[in-house]
């Protein structure tokens, strides 16, 4: 049950001790004020026609999950947006599911958004504009003559694209998507999105203000499906390894890469994470080879099928990282292969 806070004259009920000590302890998180007033605006995140009473209930359930995997890891902070990603598990999954998943997340495929500054999230965003240019450079040529920048794309990225898509059918076969990959795949969905809609760019009048307009009112009609294998397809196309050294040195990223790699390693503990990273590649591996052996036996004729397939198999391995970090740790080991950074 849930009580007022206060009346005119005092509490309009009679609030357990338990009820006051919770509520005290919220007041007392330095993230409950924003917190509170992202969840307030996220009336159009719950089931059109839910009643008043359960929604209201979910809401606070909702603060409930953001301040419990807060104070369980203080090297989180809390950023606008990261609301309307648990909102989805917390509407899917109920309130003690929610909390594990959310706070698995948040020190995994959410953590670079979760640093005290954007360096990581900024970083991410960096890898758009190569992949965009291997695919269609006319549209990359276009955009960057535009100045138009990747910042259309922030709330897509911070939020698995939940604040911006309307139909909540499409946003967890997203989510489902994202989670059975690697961390940096909203980033090559983003740039599929743009890839799609290159008629409308390239028709745009070439301004910055007209293209990120353009850019940033996502089309709610989308063929998800198609454009989640195309997504797929570019991972293993154009994986982060070879993009690394582009979005690293874009907009002069590269001077903070390794003290942004001391930060996300420093947090997770990395000892444990390369031990573990080592023998999932290891697995990997072996996988791979086993998979490719049988599928060159069983289709000659379609080596690059069976090559798609394996790849995207085992490409949501590499998550004990964040994704920015572990961008940084590929191109950290062609740019300073004397380092021992892995013994």
């Amino acid at each position: 049950m849930r009580y007022a806070v206060k009346s005119g004259l005092g509490f309009s009920t009679c609030p357990p001790a338990s009820w006051i000590k919770t509520q005290v302890e919220r007041e007392n998180n330095k993230d409950y004020n924003q917190v509170l007033l992202d969840v307030q605006r996220s009336l159009r995140r719950f089931p059109p026609g839910m009643p008043d009473e359960q929604r209201e209930g979910l809401q606070e359930e909702l603060i409930d999950i953001i301040l419990v995997v807060l104070k369980r890891n203080p090297q989180l902070h809390y950023y606008q947006g990261y609301h309307d990603i648990v909102v989805t598990f917390l509407l899917v999954l109920g309130e003690r599911l929610a909390t594990a998943l959310v706070e698995k997340l948040s020190t995994h495929h959410l953590r670079d958004f979760m640093d005290p500054t954007m360096d990581n999230t900024k970083h991410i965003l960096n890898y758009l504009m190569p992949i965009i240019e291997r695919v269609n450079p006319d549209v990359h040529d276009f955009m960057q003559q535009a100045e138009v920048g990747t910042v259309f794309a922030l709330s897509w990225l911070i939020t698995w694209f939940g604040h911006v898509l309307s139909d909540f059918r499409h946003v967890v076969r997203l989510y489902d998507f994202f989670l059975a990959c690697h961390p940096l795949m909203p980033i090559y969905f983003a740039a599929v999105i743009v890839l799609y809609r290159e008629e409308e760019v390239l028709e745009c009048e070439c301004d910055m203000a007209m293209v990120h307009h353009l850019l940033s009112q996502i089309p709610q009609d989308l063929p998800y499906e198609t454009l989640i294998s195309r997504a797929g397809d570019l991972f293993v196309q154009f994986p982060p390894s070879e993009l690394a050294k582009e979005a690293a040195s874009h907009e002069s990223m590269a001077s903070s890469t390794f003290k942004d790699f001391d930060l996300a390693s420093t947090q997770q503990r990395p000892d444990s994470v390369l031990r573990r990273r080592r023998r999932q590649r290891q697995a990997a591996l072996e996988s791979s080879a086993a998979a490719a052996a049988a599928a060159a036996s069983s289709a000659v004729t379609q080596p690059s099928t069976a090559r798609r397939f394996v790849r995207l198999a085992v490409m949501g391995l590499t998550v004990a990282l964040g994704a920015a970090a572990l961008a940084v740790v590929n191109t950290a080991l062609e740019w300073a292969p004397k380092l021992d950074l892995f013994p």
